[in-house]
């Protein structure tokens, strides 16, 4: 299904733009105890894991509106470790819904909410995506074959901008 298609190349400027998104949203969550924000989170990493940023709100004002606005030039990196990055989200915010709506613990998902912000401020602010590197360890230790991102072999060369 067509749908479901993450984007390979993904544009970096786009992804460290809509990570900053996550933070600013994350914050809020925290500082302002947005309880709701952990399933506006999730639902946007669970979009964008799935299909990029087509069903994401915060993927398309980055991809449609901010990004054209910025004019930046574009910098195209290797799609897979970026869905993978995505899933780590994804992972952290439902977690984070799950012991909100689930456990009435919104105390520990702003912790977890907490580890996330820490991962995405590295995105967005210094260019530095852990789940790329954790992609690439994984490849490096044969759990992710090559095949899934032929691109991927020299991710560790590639200069952050």
């Amino acid at each position: 299904m067509a749908l479901l298609n993450f984007p390979n190349p993904v544009n970096e400027v786009s992804s460290r733009l809509v990570a900053t998104g996550v933070v600013v949203m994350g914050i809020a969550a925290i500082v302002f105890d947005l309880r709701w924000m952990t399933l506006v989170l999730a639902y946007g990493f669970l979009a964008r894991v799935l299909t990029g940023p087509t069903l994401s709100p915060l993927g398309q004002l980055v991809t449609r509106v901010v990004t054209p606005v910025l004019a930046l030039e574009s910098r195209l990196v290797p799609g897979p470790p970026k869905r993978f990055a995505q899933g780590i989200g994804a992972a952290f915010t439902v977690t984070a819904a799950l012991l909100t709506y689930g456990y009435d613990r919104f105390d520990v998902a702003q912790v977890v909410l907490g580890l996330l912000l820490v991962a995405a401020s590295l995105e967005a602010f210094v260019g530095l995506c852990l789940g790329c590197k954790a992609f690439a360890l994984l490849m490096r230790a044969g759990v992710i074959p090559e095949s899934v991102c032929e691109q991927c072999n020299d991710i560790w060369g590639r200069a952050t901008a």
